[in-house]
C-alpha cells in the first residue's frame, strides 16, 4: 500500500497508473525481496530530489517495475549463479524485453548510475516507512 501511494505521488502520469494488484503480481512473479523493495525506494527518493523531470515522464507502474529490477540486480546479480534477466522481469511486469531494456537505460541515466547506497540512507527510508 505504501509503495503504491508513494509511486503514484512521485510519478503522477495517469498512463499505466500503479495498482495494488499489479504490485502483488510482480512481487510474486519476480520474488522481490524486502531489501530490494527498500533499495528501490531509496532510488526513487534519490530521483525525486535529483531528477524530478524523469519522474514526470515515466508511469508509476513502469517506475515500480524498473526500480525493483535495478535494485534486485544491484543486490543479487552475481553474473553466474544468481543472474537477473530483463526478459524474466518483463514477463513478470507484462512488458516486452525491448521495453525493459529501454526502461533500464533511462532509469540508470536518470539516476546518473548512482546505485551505491550508504546503509544510513536505507535506515532513513526504513524509519520513514515505520513512521
Amino acid at each position: 500500500d505504501i509503495a503504491v501511494e508513494l509511486l503514484q505521488k512521485v510519478a503522477p502520469s495517469p498512463i499505466r497508473r500503479l495498482q495494488k494488484k499489479y504490485v502483488s503480481h510482480v512481487s510474486r512473479e519476480a520474488c522481490i525481496s524486502p531489501c530490494s523493495m527498500m533499495l528501490a525506494l531509496v532510488y526513487i527518493e534519490r530521483l525525486r530530489h535529483r531528477n524530478p523531470e524523469y519522474l514526470q515522464q515515466i508511469s508509476s507502474s513502469d517506475l515500480f517495475l524498473i526500480s525493483m529490477m535495478v535494485a534486485s540486480k544491484y543486490l543479487y546479480d552475481e553474473g553466474e549463479e544468481e543472474e537477473v534477466f530483463n526478459d524474466e522481469w518483463g514477463a513478470a511486469g507484462k512488458v516486452d524485453v525491448q521495453t525493459m531494456n529501454t526502461l533500464e537505460m533511462n532509469f540508470l541515466s536518470a539516476i546518473d548510475w548512482s546505485l551505491y547506497t550508504d546503509p544510513r540512507e536505507l535506515f532513513e527510508v526504513l524509519s520513514w516507512l515505520e513512521g
